[in-house]
C-alpha cells in the first residue's frame, strides 16, 4: 500500500472479554461488543474493569452511541442475517426494536447526529440510512470496511484491500462530496473504530486486545 505514517499507538489494553468486535465512546464509559461471549459490556475506562454486561440479541457486529442510547448490528441465524438493534442502559435490549439492514448485511455503525450510518464490508460502501432503514445516501470506498465512527461530522473507518493480511488503514471520508483520503496505517487486522474526544481506539480481536492511538 502506497502510504507512508503509520498510526502512532499510545496504549494496548487486555481486552475486558475474548475477541473484542465493536467499541464506541460515551464519555468516560467505552462500551464494547463481544463475538466470544456474545455480550455487551460497559466498561470504566479509568479502571478498565466491567461495571454491567448484557447478553447481545445475536453476534455484535457494530455499534454506535445514540445520545443515551446505543445501536448495535447484530447477526442472527445460521446466515448471520444482520440488524440494527436499540439497547438502553437502564433498561437493557428493546425486544421489539429491530431493523433490518439492506440485503441483511452490515456491520459497523456510525451516528452524525442525525441519521446512522452502516458499513458493508465486502460492498466496499457506507450507507446513510433514515430511521426505518431506507438508504439515503451511499458512500463508496476503494477498499472493504470493518470499522467506523464520525468525528466532527466526518466519517472515519477502518480499511483494508486483503482480510487475512496486517496492512489496515484508517480511511476518512468527506460527507459532502464523498471523496475519501487514506490517513494512516494500521499494522494489524484492526475491528471497529471509536473516537474518545481526543484519540481513537480500536480492536485487535483475535488478540483479544484493544487499542488506542493518536488522530493523525
Amino acid at each position: 500500500m502506497a502510504i507512508m505514517n503509520q498510526i502512532t499507538e499510545l496504549r494496548r489494553l487486555a481486552s475486558p472479554a475474548p475477541r473484542p468486535q465493536c467499541i464506541v465512546f460515551d464519555g468516560p464509559t467505552l462500551w464494547m461488543g463481544s463475538l466470544g461471549t456474545e455480550r455487551l459490556y460497559e466498561i470504566d475506562r479509568a479502571t478498565w474493569s466491567v461495571r454491567r454486561d448484557w447478553p447481545t440479541p445475536g453476534k455484535p457486529w457494530g455499534l454506535t452511541c445514540i445520545g443515551p442510547e446505543l445501536r448495535l448490528v447484530c447477526g442472527q441465524g445460521e446466515d448471520d442475517d444482520r440488524s440494527i438493534r436499540r439497547f438502553v442502559p437502564a433498561t437493557g435490549f428493546d425486544p421489539a426494536f429491530a431493523i433490518t439492514c439492506p440485503a441483511s448485511s452490515g456491520s459497523q455503525l456510525g451516528w452524525d447526529g442525525k441519521n446512522l450510518h452502516l458499513n458493508q464490508w465486502h460492498r466496499q460502501r457506507v450507507l446513510a440510512l433514515a430511521a426505518d432503514g431506507t438508504i439515503l445516501r451511499s458512500y463508496d470506498v476503494p477498499h472493504q470496511i470493518c470499522g467506523q465512527v464520525i468525528v466532527d461530522g466526518v466519517i472515519h473507518v477502518v480499511s483494508t484491500d486483503v482480510e487475512e493480511s496486517n496492512e489496515y488503514l484508517l480511511t476518512r471520508i468527506d460527507p459532502v462530496t464523498g471523496a475519501t483520503t487514506d490517513l494512516a496505517r494500521i499494522p494489524f487486522p484492526a475491528r471497529g473504530l471509536a473516537f474518545d474526544g481526543k484519540d481513537f481506539w480500536t480492536s485487535y480481536r483475535e488478540k483479544h486486545e484493544i487499542v488506542c492511538f493518536a488522530r493523525p
